[in-house]
């Protein structure tokens, strides 16, 4: 059974599915979670402690699902292909996550802005996110660090530099394809153009 603050996250995004954050109404969002708004203000604080913490599961999502890319079968290159194709994926299928990774936030969307007060004064969700959402540039060094400590499987690479190098053009490629999407029939283009970049370093991930 999901807590309430689970509740409260699932029942943001279903109304972020359906309306612009600003329409979205908390008393509304607390009655879909079956809780009152008290409730809800008191695990977030406020409208913007809530968009706070579905952008930090949005995060949290993408490199959860980086970390399960990384694990799939195959060698490092199909893994590194892997993640880029999930990068995309992701992109396409979560606003948020698009915004986060490529900076480009939507009116729509909820921008979150830091919080106001001393930290003793914030509620724990709003203390987790007090330094705001990660930049694009902070969440695409998540994903490759993870990437880079997967692929070296507990093993110095050759070249750990070149790794950290290759990792981070594969995920660059991914959200190359994010700005400016394949033309039809050219969707499946992602993890041959990802297996090149290994290819330019086999070294690297090998």
């Amino acid at each position: 059974m999901p807590t309430a603050r689970e509740a409260l996250l699932d029942a943001a995004r279903a109304a972020l599915a359906n309306r612009p954050w600003p329409a979205v109404r908390m008393v509304d969002v607390a009655a879909a979670a079956g809780v009152s708004r008290q409730t809800l203000y008191n695990e977030f604080g406020s409208k913007d402690g809530l968009a706070r913490a579905l952008v930090r599961c949005a995060a949290d999502s993408y490199l959860t699902g980086v970390e399960r890319a990384l694990a799939s079968a195959g060698g490092p290159g199909d893994r590194l292909a892997a993640t880029a194709t999930w990068t995309l994926r992701a992109t396409r299928t979560d606003a948020l996550v698009r915004a986060l990774l490529t900076g480009c936030w939507e009116e729509w969307l909820p921008l979150p802005a830091h919080p106001a007060g001393p930290p003793g004064s914030l509620v724990p969700a709003q203390r987790r996110a007090d330094a705001g959402p990660p930049t694009p540039a902070e969440l695409l060094r998540q994903a490759r660090d993870r990437a880079v400590a997967a692929l070296d499987e507990g093993r110095p690479p050759p070249d750990p530099a070149a790794l950290a190098v290759t990792c981070e053009l594969a995920l660059r490629l991914a959200l190359s394809y994010a700005l400016v999407p394949a033309p039809p029939g050219a969707e499946g283009e992602t993890a041959p153009l990802v297996g090149y970049v290994v290819e330019l370093a086999p070294d690297a991930a090998a």
